[in-house]
């Protein structure tokens, strides 16, 4: 629950917000950084809500429905600090999900193992591309900082998969 309840109490920091804002912001700018479905972002408020580290009032807009409006407080924003320092001072548990494929490829064909990983690399490419369109955040370095990460990573990996393809090829 750390990185989820830094995500939820990090986007706090900058204003209140509801549910759905939250959701919204997360689907929006955050997918590829976090994979936080909306039934886990809920559920992550409602725990941090029942510990103390948020407040939730309701809020009417005209005819809509009543809605929670979450806020973070003093003992939110200390425990964000906290997960904010252990975060940034922890060294990555990387699990690449590719990793399985690759320690079973001796069960395939060289030439099926081949195509696949050219079909790998082709879009760990597109996905490179895309990132890199994005336009750069204006605020603050955070955002940018974490879009460089998931770009040297996807180069490293485009790196590893043209080597390993050469490798099987000399075979």
């Amino acid at each position: 629950m750390n990185q989820r309840s830094l995500v939820i109490l990090g986007l706090l920091m900058s204003q209140s917000q509801h549910g759905y804002q939250i959701n919204e912001f997360i689907e929006r700018n955050l997918n590829n950084i976090t994979d936080m479905k909306k039934p886990t972002a809920y559920a992550t408020l409602d725990k941090l809500s029942r510990k103390g580290y948020i407040d939730e009032r309701l809020e009417q807009e005209g005819n809509r429905p009543p809605r929670k409006v979450y806020t973070i407080n003093e003992k939110g924003t200390a425990y964000f600090y906290e997960l904010l320092l252990q975060n940034l001072s922890a060294p990555e548990s990387i699990h690449f999900q590719g990793d399985i494929g690759l320690m079973f490829i001796d069960h395939l064909p060289l030439e099926q193992s081949i195509a696949a990983l050219h079909v790998r690399l082709q879009n760990s490419q597109k996905l490179l591309d895309q990132l890199k369109k994005m336009p750069e955040h204006e605020e603050g370095i955070g955002v940018n900082l974490a879009m460089k990460h998931k770009w040297q990573m996807l180069q490293t990996e485009i790196q590893f998969l043209k080597q390993t393809i050469a490798d099987l090829q000399d075979q």
